[in-house]
């Protein structure tokens, strides 16, 4: 009796089939086989929305594959992903190979070994309708806001442009955040630091108070100075000490958002990457002596839920590895938001004996990396808390009180192995002497302070992920998407790590905010969740979620055309002074899915075009702070009409543009000085790109000079020889083959 597995990919196909036998087919349908048409909306609205699918015309060999598979097969099972896509996947498929949607065809595996794909075969269950209704209705909502929305932006800004649903709300928070940025109005403060010594040991203090009131507020220089005349030759002395005991408990396992956020904070990964690696990871990797294995759960989930088994096996490692005072009083078991469908585990290793040094030598960098991440924070999920003891002392002197706290480390717990990552840096405490009160102690040194306080930072991909989480919006699988969306859109571009808004994006978001509030909208969209969720539990009927939508949304559609009726919305460009070589006027920075460049403003009379030129450092660094619509200081002239040349963007980075296109269409590479020295002729050093758009540094005497490089330059000389220093990871090395200086950027611990 032949039996067909049908799996979404073919590594995972591969690693299932060494499960299952000879007794089973495993094949892979490559993703998504049927879709809604790209050539027009594909949704009957008068008729209940219903759908027109059609084949994704790239899989035909495939389906081909998978109907002559199945015509022979005595049995098929549909074992794509568990979650709302994979079984919409599993329907699809039904629909396409006439399988019979009443009998129990659907397996699903929360992990990829021996235990969880006999789990999953031996409990087939029907496809279920609920999950594949909320997966329409998702995929409805986002082809009803795309096409009805994108023609209005295409009229009144520019032809191309997008919406979507919910990665214009990420647009609208990023858009708003560079606002409260730029109405920022920083507000000078001074503190006063003073060093003491007790015995032979020094430590910090911070004033706080004048004695007896409320905390002090310090404006401006001259406050600071008063404080200070008044601190001269004055006596300190201990006023009060407390001492306590802090527990610091773990953080629970990986979910979906915090394992990009973590990813994203310790390794550098963008969330793309994170999930590409992790989809390894579930699918398997080829072990020796095990063969191919999956080595975490599936990782698109928002449940903290372990299971016991793995629970057990966890608080054996740690009690046979760290001992039993590393295991807390009760087993830690995490509890998911209320909102959120606990139908997975949280992220963790399938097999907890695998350690990352034991398969390491099977795994490329980026998975070892990760999977070394994943392994780690389960683990210490499970441990006991960290255990410090407290003090926290104040300090009595010329009327005013210091105040300085610090702590040891009675038991270091869960940080044995693992202590989760912050977006933000924080003031790290340190020990302190033993102090009594009365304690006379002696001032080694008194130190004023200016400060301005700071505006909002801008998101990362970590803090806009935590944010979308925590407000509700879109779900585990929709994160890397959103943010490649705006970004590939040219709405959002990284500078810096830091998510910033392009003219383009400001003026998009501003546009469909006006019109277009109530949909691009925080609160609706996480209550558009919700709703989705409800039809996932089959407590709200998908059509009727639809047409409450489409209404409202037709009107406020309506009222926007007729508002908008023979208006067009421009985007600004970035004056510069370069000047096109064509016409004469000041080129433009522009940009567009390639990157920035610069190009002139007299279009279509001049559409001159020139790559744009940059220099990294400190200038760069200052040109990121300034506002929007700061003129950018180039100085690339246009060979062919004069103009200064402006700077544009492709999707394969920043080129020089004359900005008098279309009369004017030069162009040239941009660019981008480094701080660096070629180590082979000395000359500049210049940031390239591939073809592929991967950045790369190279000698500015090329083809001359072959130097070329995937290291950073730096502004540091090697202390052995002179040369550049070159960055990589956390290492500082010397490409001198003679000299071979190398040193880490780590702190020392």
């Amino acid at each position: 009796m032949s039996k067909l597995v049908i799996v979404e990919s073919p590594a995972k196909a591969k690693t299932i089939k060494k499960y299952l036998g000879a007794d089973y087919e495993v094949m892979a349908s490559m993703g998504h086989v049927r879709d809604l048409p790209k050539s027009k909306l594909g949704v009957d609205i008068d008729n209940n929305f219903k759908p027109t699918y059609v084949e994704v015309p790239s899989q035909k060999k495939v389906l081909d594959s998978l109907r002559n598979a199945a015509a022979a097969s005595d049995k098929v099972y549909l074992a794509t992903d568990p979650d709302r896509e994979g079984e919409a996947i599993s329907w699809h498929l039904a629909q396409l190979l006439g399988l019979n949607l009443e009998e129990n065809i659907r397996v699903e595996f929360n992990e990829i070994t021996k235990t969880g794909v006999t789990a999953g075969m031996q409990n087939p269950h029907k496809i279920n309708m609920n999950l594949v209704d909320a997966q329409q209705a998702r995929r409805i909502l986002d082809r009803i806001v795309g096409y009805k929305l994108s023609p209005f932006l295409w009229n009144k800004v520019k032809f191309g442009l997008s919406a979507g649903r919910v990665q214009s709300v990420a647009l609208r928070l990023i858009v708003e955040r560079e606002k409260e940025i730029r109405a920022f109005k920083p507000e000078e403060y001074w503190s006063i630091d003073a060093k003491f010594q007790h015995g032979r040991k020094t430590f910090d203090a911070k004033l706080h108070s004048e004695e007896g009131k409320k905390k002090l507020k310090i404006s401006n220089k001259e406050q600071a100075e008063e404080i200070l005349k008044q601190l001269e030759n004055a006596e300190y002395v201990v006023k009060s000490v407390k001492k306590g005991i802090r527990k610091r408990q773990p953080a629970p396992p990986f979910i979906t958002s915090t394992l990009q956020q973590e990813a994203y904070r310790k390794l550098g990964f963008t969330s793309q990457r994170t999930m590409r690696v992790a989809q390894t990871l579930y699918e398997g990797v080829d072990i020796p002596s095990m063969g191919t294995t999956g080595l975490i759960t599936y990782m698109r989930t928002d449940s903290l839920r372990i299971s016991l088994e793995a629970l057990a096996a966890g608080t054996n490692f740690i009690k046979a590895n760290y001992g039993e005072k590393y295991l807390p009083e009760n087993p830690r078991q995490y509890k998911s938001r209320s909102n959120i469908q606990d139908a997975h585990e949280a992220i963790r290793p399938t097999i907890i004996e695998l350690t990352p040094d034991m398969v390491k030598g099977s795994l490329s960098s980026d998975q070892y990396r990760l999977y070394k991440l994943i392994w780690e924070r389960f683990i210490a999920s499970l441990m006991a808390d960290c255990v410090l003891d407290t003090i926290s002392a104040d300090i009595a002197g010329g009327g005013y009180i210091f105040k300085a706290s610090g702590h040891t480390v009675r038991f270091d717990g869960f940080t044995k192995l693992y202590v989760e990552g912050k977006d933000e840096e924080e003031d790290e405490e340190k020990s302190l002497p033993p102090l009594e009160v009365r304690n006379v102690l002696k001032l080694k040194k008194i130190t004023p302070n200016q400060h301005f306080t700071q505006p909002p930072a801008r998101y990362t991909e970590s803090t806009l992920i935590k944010a979308l989480d925590e407000k509700g919006i879109g779900r585990p699988s929709t994160y890397a998407p959103i943010i490649e969306n705006i970004i590939n859109r040219v709405y959002v571009e990284r500078e810096k790590k830091q998510l910033k808004p392009t003219p383009l994006g400001e003026v998009v978001n501003d546009l469909l905010v006006e019109f277009f509030g109530d949909i691009v909208n925080v609160e609706f969209t996480a209550n558009m969740e919700k709703d989705l969720d409800h039809v996932e539990i089959g407590e709200r009927n998908w059509v009727d979620l639809l047409k409450d939508f489409y209404s409202e949304f037709i009107k406020i559609l309506t009222d926007a055309e007729k508002k908008m009726v023979g208006v067009r919305v421009k985007v600004p460009a970035i004056e510069t002074d370069v000047i096109c070589e064509n016409c004469g006027r000041k080129m433009v920075i522009k940009q567009n899915r390639y990157g920035k460049f610069l190009a002139c403003p007299g279009f279509p009379e001049c559409k001159n075009t020139k790559p744009l030129v940059e220099k990294t450092g400190d200038e760069n660094e200052a040109n990121a702070a300034a506002p929007a619509n700061a003129a950018a200081e180039t100085d690339v002239v246009c060979e062919k009409c004069g103009r200064k040349m402006v700077i544009k963007q492709g999707r394969f980075g920043k080129f020089l543009a004359c900005p008098g296109y279309p009369e004017c269409k030069n162009t040239k590479p941009l660019v981008i000085e480094t701080p660096g020295i070629c180590p082979v002729c000395g000359s500049k050093i210049l940031l390239k790109r591939s073809k592929k758009g991967k950045k790369y540094y190279g000698c500015e005497k090329n083809p001359d000079c072959p130097f070329m490089t995937w290291d950073e330059p730096t502004a540091e000389k090697c202390p052995q020889c002179g040369k550049t220093l070159f960055k990589k990871g956390s290492t500082l090395h010397c490409l001198n083959e003679e000299c071979g200086y190398k040193t880490s950027t780590k702190k020392a611990t």
